[in-house]
C-alpha cells in the first residue's frame, strides 16, 4: 500500500483514471477535486506505483474521529484487478473496519469483493444499487473516446415564471432544508456533510416568492450531482429540470466532471434525466454501508440511516 503524497503523482493518477471512464468516474471525479484544492482533505492510496491496479480514496485519519459517522468515513474504490482489490481492502492500514463507514464504486465486481471482506471481518453490509447517469458535457470533455450521439444536455422544454422563481445558490443555513428531504440524511451527521458540500462546492437552487429555496441540487466531493429536491407545494412545475440544466451548464464552464444516480423506482426523476438527455449507463451506482456486526451497532445504524432504501431525495430524486 502506497500513499500518493505529491501533486505530480495525483495528476498522473488523474490522467490514468481518465482512460477508464466511465467505470472509474467515481474515483476520477474525487481525484479531480483533490487536484483542485482538495477541500474535503482526502488522500489516495494505491497498491503500487506507477503501475497500479487498485485505488482507494479516503479521508485523512485525523478527520475520521467519529466512529459512528459514515458520511465522513467514506471510501471510493476503483480496481483493474478485483482479487488485488480484495487483498488491499482487508488491510487495516487501508480501511478502519472498526468504524461505521461507506464504500462507493461503479464496478459490479466490487459487490462480491466487499461482501467477501466483510464476512471475514464480521462486518454487516447494506447495499444501495441505483441507476447511473452520465452528463454529455462530461463525456465530451473528460472522456472524448467515449462520446455518444448527445453532445450536450438539452434545455427543458417547459418554461418557468422567472419573475416568481430566481436562480440562486444555497447557503449553509439552507442545509437543514436539504437534510429534511434527503433520503440518505435526516440526522445530525448527514446535516454536517451537507453543510460541508455547500461550503466547498457550487450549489444551485430556485428561490420562490418568499425568497427561500423551493428546488435545489448539490455536488459532492466526488463530482456527483445529488441531493436534489423540491418542496411539496412547488412540485410538478418542472423546477428541478431548470435547476439541473443551469447547474450542468455552469459546472461544465468550470471544467468539473459530473454524473448522477437515480433510484430505480423514481420514475419522475428518470423521466427528467431522459428529457435532459443525460446518458443511462448499463452498470450501476453502488454504495455499501458497513458497520461492525453487533446488536448495538445494528440498532444504532437504523436510527442514523433512516430512509436509505428510498429515492435519493424525498422531494424529487437525484439526476
Amino acid at each position: 500500500m502506497l500513499l500518493l503524497r505529491s501533486s505530480q503523482m495525483l495528476q498522473t493518477l488523474e490522467r490514468a483514471l481518465q482512460k477508464d471512464i466511465p467505470v472509474s468516474l467515481k474515483v476520477y471525479g474525487t481525484i479531480f477535486h483533490m487536484n483542485h484544492g482538495n477541500p474535503f482533505r482526502l488522500e489516495a492510496l494505491v497498491d503500487r506505483w506507477p503501475d497500479f491496479k487498485t485505488v482507494v480514496i479516503r479521508p485523512q485519519e485525523q478527520d475520521m474521529k467519529d466512529d459512528l459517522d459514515p458520511y465522513t468515513n467514506t471510501y471510493q474504490v476503483y480496481s483493474k484487478d478485483l482479487q488485488n482489490c480484495q487483498e488491499m481492502l482487508k488491510s487495516s492500514d487501508v480501511i478502519n473496519w472498526k468504524q461505521h463507514l461507506q464504500i462507493q464504486g461503479l464496478q459490479s465486481g466490487l459487490h462480491e469483493v466487499i461482501h467477501n471482506v466483510a464476512k471475514e471481518k464480521s462486518i454487516q453490509v447494506k447495499t444501495v444499487n441505483r441507476n447511473l447517469y452520465l452528463i454529455p458535457e462530461t463525456m465530451k470533455k473528460h472522456a472524448p473516446s467515449q462520446q455518444n450521439a448527445h453532445y450536450k444536455t438539452e434545455k427543458p422544454k417547459r418554461d418557468i415564471n422567472e419573475e416568481m422563481f430566481k436562480m440562486s445558490s444555497l447557503h449553509v443555513e439552507h442545509a437543514s432544508l436539504v437534510n429534511d428531504f434527503w433520503s440518505f440524511g435526516g440526522n445530525e451527521k448527514s446535516l454536517k456533510f451537507i453543510q460541508r458540500c455547500i461550503r466547498h462546492f457550487p450549489s444551485y437552487c430556485l428561490l420562490g416568492p418568499e425568497g427561500t429555496p423551493v428546488s435545489w441540487d448539490l455536488m459532492d466531493q466526488t463530482g456527483e450531482l445529488r441531493m436534489a429536491g423540491t418542496v411539496p407545494e412547488y412540485r410538478r412545475r418542472g423546477l428541478i429540470s431548470h435547476v439541473l440544466y443551469h447547474q450542468i451548464q455552469a459546472l461544465d464552464k468550470m471544467g468539473f466532471p459530473m454524473y448522477s444516480h437515480v433510484a430505480r423506482d423514481n420514475q419522475s426523476m428518470k423521466q427528467i434525466c431522459n428529457n435532459l438527455k443525460t446518458r443511462l449507463m448499463p452498470y450501476h451506482w453502488q454504495q455499501w454501508n458497513c458497520q461492525p456486526f453487533t446488536g448495538m451497532a445494528a440498532k444504532d445504524s437504523e436510527s442514523q440511516s433512516r430512509g436509505k432504501g428510498g429515492s435519493e431525495s424525498r422531494g424529487s430524486g437525484s439526476c
